[in-house]
């Protein structure tokens, strides 16, 4: 392509540069407005710089990339609110044998779950999980959050919705999600032993040197807010209260009804409190007649007001029992209504997350199917909103408009950058040097992706160069045209393992942990490159060898 005017040139790179400025470093000093910001200013740059008409500004939107982003947001919200992630955060420690089974544990769920909810939503519910777990079982935290940030990365490799950048390769290259997935698990799972690999050796020592008990590296760490729902077990739950319970030994206590301490909540509680009420009803009957005669015996003389008072205060006993027994069935009643509504309610919760669960997995198949995968996400996001039956807001309110935003400037600001022909003719000068056919020209492409990912980012990187790469793919073979793309999907994004600024999963992780009110942990810079560049380098290669 030939380079536009030299003043479009110009105030394209400017506008361009801008944007790039602000999406890499967000608080800079000079423009500190953040990456929403900076991505609208660089779309209006290029409007109001004439690299763009408004018309070709709005077209270059693309609503097929948006509507998926927005439905798996959604998706991944209700599957937050129906517990999914604490189970996989329970699931990290369930009778773990150590910290290097852990830390396999941390690298697996955390690839299989950025591969169905994204990476991003993946770093931002299990970082606290992985803190908690390192603290508890007094572990160095920083191999976890590295194994968590990395392999976040990796597994969303692995399917169309697993990052942004995923996303726009599956839109723009008409790859069903079958084909994607097959296409580039191998890799996946392979580069997920790699890493696993890298961790253990760079921090062999350090997990080796803990000290800890055997019964606590093997202790779960369970939520408090999930006690009960994990303790409830429908098949030996009474239909009545616990004795032990303070509020039910109070009541008891105030009808002068004491409990054996050796009842614990199961199914013989009525025929206990039935046996305790009778002898209660006789010790009642025996003290009063044994007072009767006692009197009688020693007051002859006073016979007669003796057994006046004794008539009355036998009248009085049928009058006291049956009040004691009258609360004693307004305390059955209440708790036992108060037991079937709380075991009610449990039982709709039930039935509502796994209706989460099998819409979700519907959707995965639709996306396995073919259909189209925009209209799949959304369908499955109103479904559940549907199910909810409530007010779909504060679902709606975690989506995150902001990131919808970013992507409608960058869109933008990409193609006008692409209008001055410079990402072109770069392209030109490599093209005879990248070609996919030959090992060595798929090394230079990773490489130059590789580069330009870590900085300008994936998304936009995938955006500048998808179309030409796969275009130079398409002169070879249609076979070739996908494994271009299934190489770009790959190479953008491992390629974010690179450095603590390469993706935002990265960032995630590091801020999350930082920001910890709990187990607060800085993540450093210099950490994670020391382990990120020979992660990223052996995990590329290896997936490069495996793609088909």
């Amino acid at each position: 392509m030939v380079l536009a005017s030299s003043v479009k040139v110009v105030l394209g790179s400017i506008a361009f540069s801008i944007f790039w400025i602000l999406a890499v470093f967000p608080a800079t000093p000079f423009l500190p407005v953040g990456r929403t910001a900076g991505s609208l200013l660089g779309a209006m740059l290029m409007v109001i710089f004439r690299v763009l008409t408004p018309d070709e500004a709005y077209a270059a939107i693309d609503l097929p990339i948006l509507g998926l982003l927005f439905g798996t947001m959604v998706v991944s919200g209700y599957l937050e609110k129906a517990d999914m992630f604490k189970y996989l955060g329970k699931l990290l420690s369930w009778k773990s044998k150590g910290a290097k089974d852990l830390l396999c544990r941390i690298c697996l769920v955390s690839a299989i779950s950025s591969a169905v909810f994204t990476n991003d939503t993946s770093c931002v519910v299990l970082t606290e999980f992985v803190l908690k777990i390192a603290r508890q079982h007094n572990l160095p935290p920083h191999p976890f959050l590295l194994a968590l940030a990395s392999s976040a990365n990796i597994g969303s490799a692995a399917t169309p919705i697993g990052n942004p950048q995923n996303l726009v390769i599956a839109v723009q290259s008409k790859i069903s999600c079958g084909d994607f997935l097959f296409g580039i698990l191998p890799a996946m799972l392979a580069g997920i032993v790699v890493n696993v690999a890298v961790l253990m050796c760079m921090y062999w020592k350090l997990l080796s040197s803990t000290q800890k008990d055997e019964e606590d590296a093997t202790a779960e760490v369970v939520g408090d807010e999930d006690v009960n729902f994990h303790r409830f077990s429908p098949a030996t739950m009474s239909h009545f209260p616990s004795a032990n319970s303070q509020e039910w030994n109070s009541r008891l206590e105030s009808l002068n009804i004491q409990i054996p301490p050796d009842m614990n909540g199961d199914t013989n509680h009525a025929e206990t409190l039935r046996n305790q009420i009778t002898s209660t009803e006789t010790e009642i009957h025996s003290d009063h007649t044994s007072a009767y005669d006692s009197a009688r015996d020693s007051n002859a003389p006073k016979e007669a007001t003796t057994d006046v008072s004794s008539q009355k205060r036998e009248e009085h006993v049928p009058s006291e029992r049956n009040a004691s027994m009258g609360k004693l069935r307004e305390v059955f009643v209440e708790e036992y209504s108060g037991e079937m509504q709380e075991l009610s309610t449990k039982w709709k919760r039930i039935l509502w997350k796994s209706c989460v669960y099998l819409v979700t997995l519907g959707m995965l198949v639709a996306l396995l199917m073919g259909l189209n995968m925009s209209w799949t996400a959304i369908t499955a996001a109103l479904a559940l909103v549907i199910l909810d039956f409530k007010d779909a807001q504060p679902c709606l309110e975690k989506v995150s408009y902001s990131l919808l935003i970013f992507f409608c400037g960058m869109f933008i600001t990409v193609n006008g950058f692409n209008k001055t022909g410079i990402p072109s003719a770069l392209w030109d000068l490599m093209e005879p040097h990248a070609q996919i056919d030959t090992h060595a020209g798929t090394a230079v492409l990773a490489v130059v992706l590789l580069i330009l990912s870590n900085l300008a980012s994936n998304v936009p990187t995938v955006l500048l160069l998808g179309g030409r790469v796969a275009a130079s793919a398409a002169a070879i073979s249609a076979a070739e045209e996908k494994k271009a793309w299934l190489i770009l999907a790959w190479v953008s994004t491992v390629a974010g393992n690179l450095s603590l600024l390469g993706s935002a999963a990265n960032l995630i992780v590091c801020e999350q942990a930082r920001r910890s009110p709990q187990f607060g942990y800085s993540l450093t810079f210099w950490k994670h490159l020391k382990f990120g560049v020979p992660s990223t380098v052996i995990v590329t290669a290896v997936g490069l060898i495996l793609i088909r």
